[in-house]
């Protein structure tokens, strides 16, 4: 009987994962048509990683990991096939210089990690990936440096 119990929890316990992520792996033919005519015009050439289904405060976006000269770049789209966000993995040496020096301030004694612009609404922003005391957190500035909430 107790292993019943355990099983009941546990499959409660992934239960709420799976609803907490409202993310799902997604093959092409998933996809809308506009979704994935974007799909293939923003990746020709590229190496596809994964698709993925997200629903975000009730929307459906979908997802494209790809890699591109050994960097990932994330594009995320809309039902309609509008690219809503891109994500570029860059290094920290080719970004604006008041970007660079935030990240850098913030980080303070942290190890760098993955940094990355990201455009939404035409504005891009540079989230760097800090790890301190055994914690990881995200640095996210503007290119002239701004800190800003993630």
């Amino acid at each position: 009987m107790r292993s019943m119990g355990i099983l009941v929890v546990g499959a409660a316990v992934l239960a709420a994962c799976l609803a907490a992520a409202k993310e799902r792996k997604v093959q092409m033919s998933d996809l809308p048509a506009a979704v994935q005519q974007t799909v293939r015009d923003k990746t020709k050439g590229v190496e596809v990683l994964g698709l993925d289904e997200e629903v975000e405060d009730g929307k459906t976006f979908y997802e494209v990991e790809t890699r591109v000269n050994g960097k990932t770049n994330d594009i995320l789209i809309d039902t309609a096939g509008v690219v809503v966000e891109m994500e570029e993995e860059v290094s920290l040496d080719t970004i604006p210089e008041p970007a660079r020096a935030a990240i850098l301030r913030q980080a303070g004694a942290g190890k760098i990690g993955i940094v990355e612009a990201v455009t939404k609404d035409a504005v891009t922003v540079y989230e760097a990936h800090v790890k301190k005391a055994g914690k990881t957190s995200e640095v996210v500035v503007a290119a002239d440096g701004t800190v800003r909430e993630h």
